[in-house]
This record gives structure tokens, sequence and C-alpha cells, in this order.
């Protein structure tokens, strides 16, 4: 396994209480896919898992920017799921996934974190075979 690049990223969860009670749906439907959105909806807390996919989603855009073209993915280009045990994964789609595919055997892995405060992610790209099956 070779690591390619890294990507970290903090999001203060009041910010996004903040947002959603001004701007509620547009957040997100900028921010999540719809399963995304899903997952989130029936949360006790949504901002603080939706804090964890924004920062998710940022630290996976770094990590990509060692890329050609990375600069064009989009927040929809990027899902952030979970496998049966509840690890999280990235959901490679459109551009990012093509991306990946011109380079070879390439993955994201994928850390969240959160406090009442903070969500935090760190994201790792590296070269070489898929460790799990669903991951991108």
């Amino acid at each position: 396994m070779e690591l390619i690049g890294v990507g970290i990223d903090l999001v203060d969860i009041a910010r996004i209480e903040r947002m959603m009670t001004r701007h509620g749906e547009r957040v997100l439907a900028r921010f999540l896919t719809l399963r995304e959105r899903a997952y989130v909806e029936g949360k006790h807390r949504p901002a603080m898992h939706i804090a964890a996919r924004i920062a998710a989603k940022e630290a996976a855009y770094k990590a990509l920017q060692v890329l050609p073209g990375a600069r064009a993915v989009s927040w929809h280009d990027l899902e952030v799921e979970r496998e049966t045990e509840g690890r999280p994964y990235l959901n490679l789609l459109g551009l990012a996934r093509e991306l990946l595919e011109r380079q070879g055997p390439l993955r994201v892995e994928l850390s969240l974190s959160h406090s009442d405060a903070t969500a935090g992610a760190v994201a790792i790209l590296v070269r070489g075979s898929p460790a799990r099956s669903g991951a991108g």
C-alpha cells in the first residue's frame, strides 16, 4: 500500500446548526447526497452528522488534490456511507470515481470523529486494492 495524499478538516457543529436554522433544506441539498440526507434526517442531532460529512468531504477533497483535475470534484461526487458494522467509508461518484479509475487501484480511507462542538475527518488516498467491498 502506497500513501498518495492526505486531507484533514474540522467543522464547527454550532455553525451548521445556525445554517440549518437559516437555510434548512438548501443546506442539505447543497452539501449532501440523497442517501446522506436520509441518514442524517433520522438522527437526534442532525447537525452533528451533517458536520461530520462536510468534514469528510473537505478532507477527501484535500487528499485528492494530488490528482490532475481534482479541483472540479463537487460535494455530490463524494458520499459518506457506513458499513454494516458502522465504519465510515467514502463512496466516490461522478468525477471523483473517474479520477481514481484513471490513476489505477486508488482508494480513500476515512476516519470521522466528533465532540459536542466539533466534527472532524481524516482522509487518506492510497494505492492498492480495496480492503473491503463497496468502498470507492
